[in-house]
């Protein structure tokens, strides 16, 4: 099996409660790894997370209600903080690409809410696509039941009636060439919806 050089972070979002968050901060301590916590200015923080006497990285925390999302963009080498890392991307449903970098191969991971999503495989010869995230039996009679478009549909025939009623009465050529330009675009958006 081919050795790990290195794992990136790339674009990550997690978001934790103010309990999950001090979790977080009691078990981030280990034999491998500690952790500081800066303030920065608007109340927002970094927190740092280093292997003793080594590789670091930073955590950018913002506190948005009741949440604390956190965001990071790293390249980390060391394995005890790789793991570190990982266990909170994992145990925080992280959303974001992590590329684990092997010996003349990277595998792309896209993650959304803690789920692999895709996977692809980097090569100097170009990538290919190993797995792809289907939708769910579940996620689909969520759309199935959805009924956005059929709203969207009895909105616009409402306003159709509406120009209409305008147009019998307008006397102007050029209040009607407007209303029909308006007409032929929701007629143009009708069959896009019912298509």
């Amino acid at each position: 099996m081919a050795q790990r050089l290195a794992t990136e972070y790339v674009n990550t979002t997690l978001q934790m409660t103010e309990f999950q968050m001090n979790q977080f901060l009691l078990t981030a301590d280990t034999c491998f790894i500690s952790h500081r916590v800066k303030v920065l200015g608007g109340g927002e923080q970094e927190i740092v997370l280093e292997e003793n006497g080594g590789e670091a990285i930073r955590l950018n925390v913002e506190r948005r209600g009741h949440l604390y999302i956190c965001t990071f963009s790293c390249r980390v080498v060391n394995p005890h903080l790789n793991n570190a890392v990982r266990k909170l991307f994992v145990t925080y449903k992280g959303s974001g690409s992590v590329n684990r970098i092997y010996q003349g191969i990277t595998m792309e991971y896209y993650y959304e809410s803690g789920s692999v999503r895709r996977i692809s495989e980097l090569t100097a010869n170009g990538s290919k696509l190993i797995y792809q995230h289907k939708q769910s039996l579940l996620e689909m009679m969520t759309l199935f039941k959805s009924d956005v478009i059929e709203r969207e549909i009895a909105v616009l025939r409402l306003e159709i009636d509406s120009l209409l009623d305008c147009r019998f009465t307008v006397q102007s050529d050029k209040m009607i060439g407007e209303i029909d330009g308006k007409l032929a675009a929701i007629n143009q958006r009708l069959i896009e919806l019912e298509l």
